[in-house]
């Protein structure tokens, strides 16, 4: 027979699954009673809007009181407060969220949803990860409320009775216990306060209440004293973009991420609909040619701190930026630190892409030389971006921007091409005989010197087939050749043998060509997929397998006088100048090993003393 019956919790096994379990950062515990003493003072402010309460004129305010000596941390609010059925109501029952009840009972007479932080009925018990016995002194704003004492050591008992508080609001007084001494320390306070509560929407005043090293303070007057709020209630990212100033943004930038290398510009994110969504999106300025510098994009849900870098919102390219993100709408986890699975959120995730590749294209339209002068800074995030999420390269695309070897940029629809190909340097000290040589026959070639270039090539010929990006050292095109058309010729064989003979490089491949330069006696080349492979194999290690050196290959340019005259020279002669040739094309080519590096001094002493 089928039966029905209700699921009993016992306060007395929840308390310590409370306590080791729902937060996985001790520190949050602070953030936590803050946020409520914020929405305690958003519902009294919520009610004085609809006419249920009267202002009295009080400043909105939290006070958080360390004491040392007594070893208590003290969290003061002048908000709602409660009366004594409140506390039996909303402290005792383990899960019933006092804001939700408040945000379903005036849903329709006021706007605190726009303000209202929590949700689950659970951050007031995070103060028992720290405490050893905890303390509530509370008076309601309602006419005639008597304040209330309450106070339990974490257990499932608790006592309740009339209290000493005369103003309004709430006091919860924490005994910190002996795991939790960590939270008597000033400093570590202090930084959790900047961490969590640094834009809170509400001033908040730290004092130490045994502190006297204030030097205007009566030396028998042992009261706390209040400096300035420890908080910024009124962020950057709150004022319509309209109403910034660049001094503003870079002040903002400066405080919240302590860099003083002002970020190369911003985008500041201001959406209602279909969400509520705010923030500034900072790119920095790279100070590393080679590496990606690593970003810090801190996620806030009604002003209050929840974490950094969420790949769940935040696509993970952009975290390459600095910058603030603040969406009431994310659907968070009952801790508060992580999101759940929402449909909601990859929408939020597609929007901020979609602003991205907007302002990005909105300067290169508007402000292109600008846009030119810190291309270097911004191009790995958008090559970055593209390679992750080929919507984003679908949108941004024409507004790439490629360097040339002679200085200026080029989108991908301006670049050079032979025969479809695309010439590019990955290094302008190693490869600068072939840029010369590209220069002094009026080619161009663009400058991909970024690691993500490696991956941001393939992913271009994949995207734009019938391109074809070559390094300038993997292959020598038509257009570096000699115009007169020449067929290979005996003697051409055979400069090629005395080569092979002379390097005795059995991996090495030797070829003759006319080049268009007298200058160079031989060039080498490395082929193109293979050099790639190999750099692949670089990266990541043993991923692809064991590391394979890319084939190479030593072009010996026929049109150069040196090389025309290898035939009739003495054959010791002749090999040491091969070899001699070969060292200089390899140096054009790559750095020499130590090894390759002492036999070039050798032979270069040798060659010096034929003169």
């Amino acid at each position: 027979m089928k039966r029905e019956g209700q699921i009993k919790v016992d306060s007395e096994n929840l308390f310590p699954i409370i306590k080791k379990w729902l937060y996985s950062d001790k520190d949050i515990f602070l953030r936590e009673i803050v946020a409520n003493a914020c929405d305690a003072i958003k519902k009294f402010q919520s009610l004085c809007l609809i006419g249920e309460a009267e202002e009295d004129g009080s400043a909105p305010r939290i006070d958080i009181t360390l004491n040392k000596a007594e070893k208590t941390l003290t969290v003061t609010d002048n908000g709602i407060g409660m009366t004594e059925d409140e506390v039996e109501k909303y402290i005792t029952q383990i899960a019933f969220s006092g804001a939700q009840e408040f945000l379903d009972k005036y849903k329709d007479q006021t706007d605190a949803d726009a303000g209202i932080i929590g949700h689950f009925g659970l951050g007031f018990y995070s103060a028992y990860m720290v405490s050893e016995n905890v303390e509530i002194e509370t008076l309601s704003y309602q006419k005639g409320a008597k304040p209330v004492h309450w106070e339990s050591d974490g257990s499932h008992t608790y006592e309740i009775e009339d209290g000493t508080k005369d103003t309004r609001g709430t006091s919860i007084i924490m005994h910190i216990s002996e795991d939790g001494k960590e939270f008597l320390d000033e400093y570590k306070l202090r930084s959790i306060l900047r961490k969590y509560c640094h834009f809170m929407p509400f001033e908040i005043y730290f004092t130490v209440a045994d502190d006297k090293k204030d030097d205007t303070a009566d030396e028998k007057d042992d009261q706390p004293k209040e400096i300035k709020p420890v908080n910024n209630i009124s962020p950057l990212w709150l004022k319509a973009p309209k109403d910034c100033t660049t001094e503003e943004y870079e002040d903002f930038y400066r405080e919240t991420f302590t860099d003083m290398n002002l970020p190369l510009f911003w985008i500041h994110l201001n959406v209602d609909y279909p969400f509520r969504l705010k923030g500034i999106l900072y790119f920095p300025k790279q100070t590393d040619k080679l590496q990606v510098m690593p970003g810090e994009i801190k996620l806030y849900a009604n002003q209050v701190y929840i974490a950094d870098n969420i790949k769940e919102v935040v696509p993970e390219f952009l975290m390459l930026l600095k910058g603030v993100i603040d969406c009431p709408d994310l659907p968070l986890n009952v801790s508060r630190s992580f999101l759940q699975n929402d449909s909601e959120v990859a929408k939020i995730s597609k929007h901020i892409t979609k602003k991205v590749a907007d302002k990005l294209t909105s300067v290169f339209k508007n402000e292109r030389k600008s846009y030119e002068s810190y291309w270097d800074d911004i191009s790995p995030f958008i090559k970055f971006g593209c390679i992750k999420d080929e919507k984003f390269y679908d949108r941004v695309k024409d507004i790439i921007l490629y360097k040339s070897i002679n200085g200026d940029y080029k989108t991908f629809g301006e670049l050079p091409k032979q025969n479809d190909k695309v010439y590019y340097a990955s290094s302008t000290d190693v490869q600068a005989q072939y840029i010369k040589m590209f220069k002094d026959n009026g080619l161009d070639a663009i400058i991909l010197e970024h690691n993500i270039d490696t991956h941001f090539v393939t992913f271009l010929e994949y995207k734009e087939s019938g391109t074809k990006f070559v390094r300038i050292d993997a292959e020598v095109g038509e257009a570096l050749r000699s115009d007169e058309q020449k067929e290979q010729t005996e003697g051409d064989d055979k400069i090629a043998e005395i080569f092979k003979s002379a390097l005795g490089m059995e991996k090495l491949t030797v070829v003759t060509e006319a080049l268009k330069t007298t200058d160079t006696p031989a060039i080498l080349t490395i082929n193109e997929y293979e050099r790639r492979m190999s750099d692949m194999q670089r990266i990541y290690g043993n991923m692809f397998g064991e590391t394979n050196k890319a084939s190479e290959t030593l072009i010996v340019n026929t049109n150069n006088e040196i090389v025309k005259k290898l035939e009739n020279l003495e054959e010791d002669k002749r090999n040491l100048l091969c070899r001699h040739i070969f060292d200089l094309a390899v140096l054009s080519q790559r750095r020499l090993t130590a090894a390759e590096l002492e036999g070039f001094v050798e032979r270069s002493v040798k060659v010096m003393e034929l003169l």
